[in-house]
């Protein structure tokens, strides 16, 4: 991070800082005093377990040079004072994106994001100095921290931007001011908050309002609902795709490989192959959104072919990778209705002589939908698993589906714990299987998936 007075960070905040301080420099911005170092601000955030009010003394030992506080402390460290120190935590980092001068790729979607973060960033790094969120860092916490994190010398950055209920991403908005706003798609993630797709698209729609008048939309032109806004008075919009071929950009001539997907882009007077490293047809819409991105900032696109050459995604999404003779499907960050979907395809596709098994836990945020989503996926799961196990009280419906259209009993089970999973799991794998895992990053199903091959280590 740039150096920063307190008069300035007072300033961009609307705190109260001692005339005495105003000119003392912050290298860093921490909100977890475990983390501070000497030249710190340390922002002090109400919590549910606990206050950051009360690590206050602690962030000054370790060498913190002023809190961010909305009351007083004892702490013998400069303080700027704030009603809200959550507000008063983004309200910073938009004085700071704007200090930059930077440009700003915002990213939402019900499903994709995070690739599409990755990939944008991947692709545009050769071009500019840029920099990306890390991990999850994509609310109104984690966005901040993402801006307060960049170089002085960034020129781009590419951020994601999530959101479960109405005006949040307003204010995200507000704090990253985009100038391209990706949307990726609009599913049925957090409808138990939305109501409905189309209030999923108006929630997602807000990225548009902290955007400067010039700003562009970069939208997924094979999802109606986004279709449907194109000439929606205010920005200009940008569409890519596979089947709406009135798209900007499209995807052409798709081939599915065993190492990733490769297909032909055309678009604003160009015309080249791609080869992405991620299998299903998922990566090709999260790839077309980068590359309508990057194409339209002016990136070439000999640099975008040879930046996907070596992307490799991040965190718990669609890893896969050989164990002790069986394929592995790592795809256990999250699961909505459609990624859950796109996973299933992917393991259905997935060359073996073994069998196919998904392993996988529960959807949650799906309000009334949730049981009718649940057994929809579990009769997908009959034309793409030889054998499916699922954990989770939403999934006993996943099982019952599975049943109804065609799956063998013997070859179906519902759990109540990760260990019983992981154990039975063991013993019906077999070399030259391949597994997927997946689920809401509350089922935890990472933890399956270290069960199993702990008991496979063992027994090997």
């Amino acid at each position: 991070m740039k150096e920063l007075t307190l008069k300035q960070i007072a300033a961009w905040c609307g705190g109260e800082v001692d005339a005495a301080f105003e000119n003392l420099t912050v290298k860093n911005v921490q909100t977890d005093s475990r983390n501070v170092v000497p030249g710190d601000l340390f922002v002090a955030l109400p919590g549910e377990k606990a206050d950051g009010h009360t690590f206050v003394a602690a962030a000054a030992d370790k060498g913190a040079v002023c809190a961010l506080v909305s009351h007083d402390v004892q702490a013998a460290i400069a303080c700027i004072k704030v009603p809200d120190t959550v507000r008063a935590f983004g309200d910073i980092a938009a004085g700071y994106r704007k200090e930059l001068g930077i440009k700003v790729i915002g990213i939402t979607g019900s499903v994709g994001k995070t690739t599409t973060k990755e990939m944008t960033a991947c692709i545009m790094e050769r071009t500019f100095r840029t920099t990306k969120t890390e991990g999850n860092h994509n609310n109104q916490l984690g966005l901040p921290m993402s801006i307060l994190a960049m170089p002085e010398d960034t020129q781009l950055a590419v951020l994601e931007m999530g959101m479960n209920h109405f005006g949040e991403m307003t204010y995200l908005s507000s704090i990253a001011k985009p100038d391209v706003a990706i949307i990726t798609n609009i599913g049925t993630m957090h409808i138990e908050h939305l109501g409905t797709r189309q209030g999923i698209l108006e929630a997602k729609m807000e990225i548009l309002k902290g955007m400067p008048e010039t700003g562009i939309g970069v939208f997924n032109g094979d999802e109606p609902l986004l279709w449907n806004v194109r000439n929606d008075g205010g920005h200009k919009k940008y569409y890519y795709g596979i089947e709406n071929h009135a798209c900007d950009v499209i995807a052409g001539d798709i081939q599915e490989l065993d190492d990733g997907m490769r297909f032909v882009v055309s678009g604003f007077g160009s015309q080249f192959e791609l080869f992405v490293p991620v299998v299903g047809r998922h990566a090709v819409y999260d790839a077309l959104a980068a590359v309508t991105a990057a194409l339209l900032l002016g990136v070439k696109p000999e640099i975008i072919q040879i930046q996907f050459s070596s992307f490799r995604n991040t965190g718990m999404r669609q890893r896969i990778y050989e164990h002790n003779g069986m394929t592995i499907i790592e795809d256990c960050y999250n699961a909505g209705p459609e990624s859950m979907e796109a996973a299933l395809h992917v393991l259905g596709n997935y060359k073996t002589d073994g069998k196919r098994i998904a392993v996988l836990g529960d959807m949650l945020e799906l309000g009334n939908r949730s049981s009718a989503e649940h057994y929809r996926i579990g009769r997908l799961a009959v034309a793409n698993t030889d054998m499916l196990f699922t954990y989770g009280a939403h999934s006993v419906r996943t099982v019952t589906g599975a049943i109804t259209g065609g799956m063998s009993l013997k070859n179906t089970e519902h759990f109540d714990s990760h260990e019983s999973l992981a154990h039975v799991l063991k013993m019906r794998a077999a070399e030259g299987d391949v597994l997927l895992f997946k689920g809401s990053r509350g089922m935890k199903m990472e933890k399956v998936l270290e069960m199993f091959l702990e008991d496979v280590n063992e027994t090997k």
